[in-house]
């Protein structure tokens, strides 16, 4: 198959809290006198995965505005502290919300650029199709990637979240292709690889660390895989 577009997620995909998301947490927490060793959240990651689907259930629409945003972070938040034996002091939340919406907290993974430089010069469109606020262009932008991405459809400007096949649709629609010409990457089974595949996408499934080695279909580990799945 010959591809016409290629489309991404953003969180954990291409981008990530640096150094990680359980290492970030562990400094932040530790900065506020609360010692958390990174390896115990990363056990209890799981509780941001099912917060995520709750609000996909109950159509919440957590990332339409900031304060509809803070909202869905204070309620991870408070049940990780929870989880971690963590007291919910005053302001705690507040600041780790604040550190996580810090564009400087965050960098690409190494191997995403040289990928996507390959892909455009092969020819294909590429974008990005994310549940994220409304400042994931100024992240991507401050990170330089986004020049990659001339078709970009970010949840919290369009009102519209996965696995809604919405958000999907109007993706490829600005960029002018069929669902059976795209692929779409993505870090997740349920928001990105089951409804890329509903609207008739080629959906890749990047697993960075091995959650999923059982997942069915096309999957990788690094994003230097991409362009041979791809049949670049």
């Amino acid at each position: 198959m010959s591809y016409r577009a290629v489309f991404f997620d953003a969180g954990e995909t291409l981008v990530h809290p640096h150094p990680t998301f359980p290492d970030l947490f562990s400094q932040i927490l530790g900065r506020e006198g609360h010692h958390v060793a990174p390896e115990l959240i990363r056990d209890k990651i799981g509780i941001v995965s099912e917060r995520f689907a709750q609000a996909a259930r109950e159509n919440e629409l957590w990332t339409t505005s900031p304060v509809k945003s803070r909202a869905f972070w204070h309620d991870v938040y408070e049940i990780f502290f929870g989880e971690l034996g963590v007291p919910m002091s005053d302001g705690l939340i507040d600041v780790v919300y604040g550190e996580f919406t810090d564009l400087a907290n965050y960098r690409v993974f190494e191997d995403v650029p040289p990928v996507l430089d390959r892909l455009v010069r092969g020819g294909l469109t590429l974008g990005v199709i994310s549940n994220f606020e409304e400042w994931l262009e100024r992240l991507l932008d401050a990170l330089e990637v986004g020049r990659f991405f001339p078709v970009r459809v970010i949840s919290g400007m369009e009102g519209v979240e996965k696995p809604d096949p919405r958000i999907f649709d109007l993706a490829l629609e600005r960029a002018g292709v069929e669902a059976a010409e795209s692929a779409y990457v993505g870090d997740s089974p349920v928001f990105d690889v089951a409804p890329a595949a509903a609207v008739g996408m080629f959906p890749v499934l990047i697993d960075r660390r091995d959650r999923f080695p059982d997942a069915q279909g096309a999957r990788i580990t690094s994003m230097a895989e991409l362009p041979g799945v791809l049949g670049l």
